[in-house]
Order: C-alpha cells, then sequence, then structure tokens
C-alpha cells in the first residue's frame, strides 16, 4: 500500500497538470462523468481533479471518506456542491483568474465578427457563393464602445477595443470614475451607454439583480445600428427580447457566446444570419486549459501540506480558531448584505468584530466580509486571498476593527462602508444559540433581531399606518411569502425601517411598485443564493 496521499483526476486535463503535481502523490484515473465509476472511486481518495463533466454533489462527498480538496480546472463551480463541501470540511479551489485573457480575447472577437460579417462571409464563400455587397461592415475607429462590467474581463475588452481607435465607455456601479479614467474609459450610467453605444459588451456576474439586465426595456434606448456581444453568462441578455429587436430592426446584429440554457443547440436566434454564436468557448484555448490544471494542481499541493491556498473558493487554509469558523459564513454574508443595501463601491469599509470572540484572530473575518462584499460585483470567483486584490484595484480603503467588549449580544459583526457621497451604510449580525444560527441584528442606526434567509427586503419609509399592511398585500399578490418581518423606527411618526424575509426573489418590477405605494426613500432586495 502506498503511503503517499491520493489524487483522482476523474476528467483529461493537460499532461503538464500530472507534471504540477509531482511525485509526492500517488495518480489515479477514473471517467467522472459515469456515476457508476465514480462513487467508489472516490472513497478513498485524498483529492479530485475534475473540469466540468464530473459532478461533485453532496452524494459524492459523502462517498468521499478522506476527501480533504476538490479541485476545478477551470472558473465555474456550478457542477461542485460548495456548501455540502464546506459542511464536510472539504475544500474546494478552482482557477479564477485561468481564463481571463482567452474570454477577453474572445469578446473581443465576437465585437469584430459582429462588424465584418466575417463567419458569414465565410461560410458563404465555401459554399461557392461571392457575396461582397452583402457582407459590407462597419468600421471600429472612432465608434463608441459600451463595457457593461469593468471588471479584470471587461477592463481588458476595453484596453484592447481601445487599440482599434474605439471610444470606450462603462456601466459599473462598484468601480470608481477615477480608476477607470486611469484606463481611459468613461463612467456612464446605464440608459447613456445604451443610448451612445454602437457596440455594447457584457461582463457582469449572474445573479438575480443582472438576470434580464440587457432586456426588452433596454433594448428599446439603443441605436438601430448597435451591435450586441454577450461572453460572459447566458440570461444576462433577454434572448426573446434580444430576438423580438433583431426581428424588429432595433438592433443591427449579435455575438453570443453563452445562454440561458446550455447546451443550446437550437434558438430563434440562430436563424438570423447578423448574429455570430459560438458554443461557449470563452474558457476554451489550450493556453486556458493549461494554465487551469497547472494553478489547480499547485492548489491542491499546497492544501495536502496544510499550507495557505490563494485559490480557495470556501475556506481560506492555514490555522482558523474553532470558535471564529462559524462566524466565517456570518461575515461573508453581512458582506454581501452591504453591497446589496449600498448599491455601490464603498470608499472605505470598516469590518468592526466585538466580543469574545476577538481574543483569537479575527483577521479572517475581514476577508470573509470582503469576499461578501465582492461576491456578486466582479465576473469572477471571489476568494479569500483575492478579495482584497478586488478593493485595492477599486480603489477601497479597508479596516479591521476589534473590541473584546459587545453591548447586547457574545459577538457581532458589523460590516460599514462611506460611499462616494459621504453616506454610510451599516449592517451588523451575530450567532446565536448552540446552532449557531445567524441572526441580523441591526441596519444603519436600527436596531433588528432576525434570522437570516436566503432572499430578503430591506425598506426605508416615513412610519404611519397602513405600510404593512400595504407591503404584505403587494407581496402576497405577487404570488410570494412573507416568512418574518420585523419594524423599526426612530421616533413616532418619524423614519422607519422594515426587514422581511420572504421564499423568493422579489422581482424588481414589485419591489418598485411597493416603494411607490408606501412612499419609500429606500426599497433594496437582498439575495444570498
Amino acid at each position: 500500500m502506498s503511503s503517499k496521499p491520493v489524487v483522482l483526476i476523474a476528467e483529461e486535463l493537460s499532461p503538464a497538470t500530472v507534471d504540477a503535481l509531482g511525485p509526492d502523490f500517488e495518480i489515479r484515473y477514473c471517467n467522472g462523468a459515469d456515476r457508476a465509476e465514480l462513487l467508489p472511486a472516490i472513497a478513498d481518495v485524498d483529492a479530485i481533479l475534475i473540469r466540468s463533466a464530473t459532478k461533485v454533489d453532496a452524494e459524492a462527498i459523502a462517498a468521499a471518506r478522506k476527501l480533504k480538496v476538490v479541485a476545478r480546472a477551470g472558473v465555474g463551480l456550478d457542477n461542485v456542491d460548495v456548501s455540502a463541501a464546506t459542511k464536510a470540511g472539504v475544500m474546494v479551489v478552482n482557477a479564477p483568474t485561468s481564463n481571463i485573457v482567452t474570454a477577453a480575447e474572445l469578446a473581443c472577437g465576437l465585437i469584430i465578427a459582429t462588424a465584418r460579417n466575417i463567419p458569414q462571409a465565410n461560410a458563404a464563400l465555401k459554399n461557392g457563393e461571392w457575396k461582397r455587397s452583402k457582407y459590407v461592415g462597419v468600421e471600429l475607429a472612432e465608434k463608441t464602445l459600451g463595457v457593461v462590467g469593468l471588471g479584470r474581463i471587461g477592463a481588458l475588452v476595453a484596453q484592447r477595443m481601445s487599440a482599434f481607435g474605439m471610444k470606450v465607455v462603462a456601466y459599473d456601479p462598484y468601480v470608481q470614475p477615477a480608476r477607470a479614467a486611469q484606463m481611459g474609459v468613461r463612467v456612464v450610467s446605464l440608459d447613456e451607454l445604451l443610448e451612445i453605444s454602437d457596440f455594447i459588451t457584457v461582463h457582469l456576474p449572474k445573479t438575480p439583480e443582472t438576470i434580464g439586465l440587457i432586456g426588452e426595456e433596454a433594448l428599446r434606448k439603443v441605436k438601430p445600428t448597435v451591435r450586441i456581444v454577450n461572453a460572459a453568462r447566458g440570461g444576462i441578455v433577454d434572448e426573446q427580447a434580444l430576438y423580438s429587436a433583431l426581428k424588429e430592426g432595433r438592433v443591427a446584429g449579435a455575438g453570443l457566446d453563452v445562454y440561458a440554457k446550455e447546451p443550446c443547440t437550437d434558438s430563434p436566434l440562430f436563424e438570423f444570419d447578423q448574429v455570430v454564436c459560438t458554443p461557449h468557448l470563452g474558457a476554451s484555448t489550450d493556453e486556458a486549459q493549461e494554465k487551469a490544471g497547472i494553478a489547480v494542481a499547485k492548489s491542491v499541493r499546497l492544501a495536502l501540506a496544510g499550507e495557505l491556498v490563494p485559490d480557495a473558493v470556501n475556506v481560506q487554509g492555514g490555522v482558523i480558531a474553532e470558535d471564529v469558523k462559524p462566524a466565517l459564513p456570518l461575515a461573508e454574508r453581512l458582506g454581501r448584505i452591504f453591497t446589496a443595501l449600498a448599491g455601490e463601491v464603498a470608499v472605505r469599509l470598516d469590518v468592526e468584530v466585538y466580543g469574545e470572540i476577538t481574543q483569537y484572530d479575527v483577521k479572517v473575518l475581514e476577508l470573509s466580509a470582503l469576499k461578501g462584499v465582492f461576491e456578486d460585483v466582479v465576473d469572477e470567483t471571489v476568494s479569500y486571498v483575492n478579495a482584497p486584490l478586488f478593493a485595492q484595484e477599486r480603489g477601497v480603503e479597508v479596516r479591521l476593527t476589534t473590541s473584546s467588549e459587545a453591548s447586547d449580544h457574545r459577538n457581532v459583526v458589523t460590516v460599514r462602508g462611506t460611499l462616494a457621497s459621504g453616506e454610510e451604510v451599516s449592517v451588523s449580525g451575530t450567532l446565536a444559540g448552540p446552532k449557531h444560527v445567524q441572526k441580523l441584528v441591526a441596519v444603519g442606526d436600527y436596531d433588528v433581531d432576525l434570522a437570516l434567509a436566503d432572499h430578503m427586503v430591506v425598506l426605508h419609509y416615513e412610519d404611519r399606518p397602513g405600510v404593512v399592511g400595504t407591503v404584505g398585500r403587494i407581496i402576497g399578490e405577487a404570488g410570494i411569502n412573507i416568512a418574518g418581518m420585523q419594524v423599526s423606527r426612530s421616533t413616532v411618526g418619524g423614519e422607519a425601517l422594515a426587514v422581511l424575509t420572504v421564499d423568493d426573489t422579489v422581482p424588481s418590477a414589485v419591489l418598485s411598485e411597493v416603494a411607490a405605494e408606501i412612499g419609500a426613500t429606500s426599497a433594496r432586495s437582498v439575495n444570498l443564493v
């Protein structure tokens, strides 16, 4: 019997991946897409390396008695149950930067292809047709490129297309205008971007707020000559709305690499000659695959050696006090709630930890809160190590404050941010009871006591009779059940805060109706799934 740790490679990976693992491991192979083969094969291994075909779900994790690491050679983690892995103490790693250049280059290729009708002309000529006049295109020089989402990939696209003489504008509420200006990009509102852009390229994470962002309403604001590219996530561009816009001549063309449902082999959009489609090739280059394999192999080596793992998705790696560990998911969720309430990037972010827990090293709670803050902001996997980099790139000053004194609870974590306008947004939470129930205990200056839920609504309004009934009626008529609700107010008839926990995402139209009916000064939907 070998005394070496066992690494199971469940899909075809580059030889460089095995080389990066080195001689210190016993390497085994299986077909991860075959469940009958996977489940017995994973039973006694220390780590498993996969790509997209192997499903490491709760069943697989339960079957893996010795498993310490799941390594996905790529960016997406749709085929890994991160929650189940975390509960089982299994580290999940991926290669978040492996396909940044590759994805950006594909987006640029789709922009050029839609401008010059390259795929269509190629197909026609190979079919024996010489149609120069049919495939007259447009120049990129002096045209305006609208980048929706100026994260790493969006920034690379902006940089590359600027070299073509394009004027670049961007919509991204989480990027400071000064930071964008350094890239030669002007930050504008989404409406302005839609109105002035000749080309629009999408580079956003897929969240309840971004699904359908480029939809019917947005596509009625664009130029009829616009060409739209989506090489980010399927569903951000509403495919039915895009079909209608193309059919009615309100959009000139499109380039798509991603779709709402994949694999997609039959779409109404395929009938248009001016639509260029590829089968989710964003990460499909030899270089990206090799980078991904080498990156996760290095992470496996670090993890099994008990060292810090930069690309760990669910844990930092290294030593974390047992009393601190339950607070990690709380801090992360508070960070996500902060982002949902703020609606933009903070100039300064304070992570405050109070109570008995501060006798331990709680630096990891700052990282966990930062991870949550950027989870729904960037179109990349956020880890404990790259979260500070995202803050640095956006000019966010981050501070950790600790105190052994906590007034009303044993321990409290607060995420507090100052926005560019000077407005302060804060949210506080604690863990209650032996089961460590995550509770929201304050939003700004308002005290609350409500268990966190996957879907919540936060409302600010003027205190008066009938508001609670109105809110319940509108949300109920939308077919959404309210699980819990708490109202807090400064004074009778003064400003009030209501926090609702609901069973599903409240659509933006319903939230807008609620805000209008009660005269809310702020109405935010929070979604933690």
